[in-house]
């Protein structure tokens, strides 16, 4: 759901905890027709999963092993007796090795989605399928509406189109998809390693030419217990609010937050960065996305810089 931005480094950060309020779990209790909702998370080990069972740990928390999205007689044979709503984070987001693998990503962000939409029709659950700002090629001018025609770059984006494609076309009327992008949760993240390169005094390159907003994982479980018990269906765009930013200027950010001269990160283009890496995916150089629809229907997103203090805040010193 959030490939790695480009970054020239040999340098990784170790994993950092990150999660949400406890009053989160109590914020949104109840789907419409009132009453204690039963709720299962797909991909409870990754960033947002994590991050949406600390959000409702009464959650049925499935990982991978648990249930394989991929393998429609698992999801056809799992029990969702009970179960109101699923929250679809499972998804193949490694998006450079999706081009060498495009099988794996196919089957994890296409086949997946549209094994689940076809239980949900069964079984009569809420599906809230998250998406990404990669089924879109970034050319458009930002902040890009949820109606603007889809233009996948790459195996990854392709795969997570067709996913939300399966899901519409199943589900017409009951559906919730939540494209986000520049997710930071817990464990590795671009924020915690540009942290962990400023104290080690590592000078990067960082690129330059692709903009956007950050959106930390505890935020974006909230937006999405939000919508599940607003009623209202179809696709919605949450991300960090605030004003957009480059990879470039976001550890500018990280470095100055620790103390180190932010003349330190250098900046590339997504050309020169490339060039020397012949299977790196194409990645959109705007993934700013119109956040008014989800607005509407009670999400409100933090500023992305005030999120940035609280993760720099639980990074080790």
């Amino acid at each position: 759901m959030n490939p790695a931005p480009p970054v020239t480094t040999m340098r990784t950060c170790p994993p950092r905890s990150l999660s949400a309020p406890t009053s989160v779990s109590e914020s949104v209790a109840t789907i419409s027709g009132g009453g204690r909702v039963r709720a299962c998370v797909l991909g409870a080990n990754g960033q947002l999963g994590r991050a949406l069972v600390a959000a409702r740990p009464d959650a049925v928390a499935l990982d991978r092993a648990a249930l394989d999205i991929g393998d429609a007689d698992a999801v056809a044979a799992h029990d969702f007796t009970g179960v109101d709503v699923v929250f679809n984070a499972a998804a193949h987001t490694a998006v450079d090795r999706a081009e060498t693998e495009p099988a794996k990503a196919w089957r994890a962000n296409a086949a997946g989605p549209a094994h689940l939409a076809a239980a949900a029709r069964e079984h009569g659950f809420l599906l809230v399928h998250v998406s990404t700002e990669y089924v879109f090629d970034g050319t458009a001018p930002g902040p890009v509406p949820e109606d603007a025609p889809l233009s996948p770059l790459g195996v990854y984006g392709a795969s997570k189109a067709a996913g939300e494609l399966a899901v519409r076309a199943a589900l017409p009327e009951r559906h919730v998809i939540v494209r986000t992008s520049w997710v930071v949760g817990d464990g590795g993240n671009f924020v915690a390693t540009m942290a962990r390169l400023a104290r080690d005094g590592v000078r990067p390159a960082v690129v330059d030419d692709q903009v956007g907003r950050p959106t930390f994982a505890p935020d974006l479980a909230t937006a999405l217990l939000v919508l599940a018990g607003s009623g209202q269906h179809g696709t919605f765009h949450v991300t960090g609010d605030g004003e957009p930013v480059s990879w470039y200027r976001l550890a500018r950010e990280v470095f100055a937050r620790c103390g180190r001269d932010p003349g330190d990160v250098r900046p590339v283009s997504s050309s020169e960065y490339a060039a020397d890496k012949p299977h790196l995916a194409p990645r959109p150089a705007n993934s700013v996305l119109d956040l008014s629809r989800a607005t509407r229907a009670g999400v409100a997103m933090p500023a992305w810089r005030d999120g940035l203090d609280q993760v720099l805040a639980r990074a080790p010193r």
